[in-house]
């Protein structure tokens, strides 16, 4: 299950804008992200209905994703890999909506991902400062001067299947800072291929617990 890059090589051997410049983050989704399905869903190979099953003996029970319902370019498959990156980098291919672990050998564990609307955009090197299991949410100040009704969760929200950053998140420094971007979890597949959130990249809960478990702290990343 391969799909073409179609991004040039090239552009992920370029830095782009700073992480800490667009300090506008907070991992929550605004706007309706639903879209209509098409009334014939896509057969799935029993090899991906058991990646993507549901994961009972979670701290919150995780149910299984229908992927029935998601694009196949979009499910968690190794692939060639087409950024040039050093083992262990992860890349996030904004543009294509794509989030690459880099493997040995030319090879590379690619999973879909929902990314920032635009007017969020961000770009640039950074690295896993550190990792968390079942997450707290703490949107920042700006979030909540833009949307008040998150008030209530200034000194977090616990977790939960509904805590806005899943199962599992890791958290992005630059230059030793915060930037407030996280990779983490999400339980809405029709989000997976979108730009729709405040700037953070997501991943469905089975994918990013994969990924967890996957890069350690201190793990470079690129996103493009």
């Amino acid at each position: 299950m391969t799909a073409t890059m179609t991004l040039p090589r090239r552009q992920f051997l370029v830095g782009g804008a700073s992480l800490a410049a667009l300090a506008l983050a907070g991992c929550s989704t605004t706007g309706n992200t639903r879209q209509a399905i098409a009334d014939t869903k896509i057969a799935v190979p029993q090899q991906y209905l058991d990646m993507y099953a549901a994961q009972p003996l979670e701290r919150f029970p995780i149910p299984a994703a229908d992927i029935s319902r998601l694009d196949p370019q979009f499910w968690r498959q190794e692939v060639a890999d087409p950024t040039g990156e050093q083992p262990g980098t992860v890349v996030v291919d904004t543009g294509n909506r794509f989030l690459y672990v880099v493997a040995e050998n030319g090879r590379a564990m690619r999973y879909g991902v929902g990314i920032g609307r635009d007017g969020f955009a961000w770009s640039g090197r950074a690295k896993i400062q550190y990792k968390r299991e079942w997450p707290t949410w703490t949107p920042p100040s700006e979030m909540i001067a833009r949307q008040p009704e998150l008030e209530q969760y200034r000194r977090g929200m616990v977790p939960s299947l509904i805590n806005p950053l899943g199962a599992r998140a890791l958290y992005l420094f630059q230059n030793g800072e915060d930037t407030l971007y996280r990779l983490h979890g999400n339980g809405d597949v029709n989000s997976i291929g979108k730009a729709v959130s405040s700037g953070c990249v997501r991943l469905l809960q089975q994918d990013v617990i994969d990924l967890y478990n996957r890069v350690p702290a201190g793990s470079p990343v690129l996103v493009v």
